[in-house]
């Protein structure tokens, strides 16, 4: 079992939009790092009305943010726009390089610094791999593409163990 902690959250939320960050900050988190895809907003879909004034809020808080995409420059720059955040795009997720890169555009370590997406062999085993704390969200849409569709029949086995590790 001990090669599935690899791919477990520090803890689970069921959106990103009720996470408490408050908490986070006074627990000293200066940055966050975010997945955007079925995190943020459904798979492809601009900034929202929802998503921009989360990004206000942690921005007030003081809290500086970057979006990590294994997504294409064309579809990550415009969100990051649109929630004034920095991006990193082709990030090759569950990569360390591109979570390292992250927190040097923000200016923030691993010690103060959350991750946040909604899968487990992307983005929990990535951020876990270079030692952020981590938040799995569960997806904001149930369409998605085929090979996630395949990823999450194998989240659902790891989910399961967690769980069950979890109430022990």
């Amino acid at each position: 079992m001990s090669l599935l902690r690899r791919f477990y959250p520090t803890m689970r939320c069921k959106s990103a939009y009720e996470i408490p960050y408050e908490e986070f900050y006074a627990q000293g988190y200066r940055g966050i790092i975010y997945d955007i895809d079925n995190t943020l907003v459904c798979h492809g879909a601009p900034a929202d009305e929802h998503s921009k004034e989360l990004f206000d809020r942690l921005h007030a808080m003081g809290f500086s943010t970057c979006l990590i995409s294994n997504n294409n420059r064309a579809r990550v720059l415009p969100f990051a726009k649109a929630v004034h955040s920095r991006a990193v795009w082709k990030a090759n997720k569950p990569s360390r390089k591109s979570y390292a890169k992250a927190m040097r555009r923000i200016g923030t370590t691993k010690e103060n610094t959350l991750f946040i997406g909604d899968q487990l062999l992307t983005d929990i085993y990535g951020a876990n791999r270079i030692g952020l704390k981590s938040v799995l969200t569960e997806p904001i849409s149930p369409k998605e593409e085929i090979q996630i569709v395949f990823k999450r029949k194998i989240e659902k086995i790891i989910l399961y163990f967690y769980e069950r590790q979890r109430r022990k």
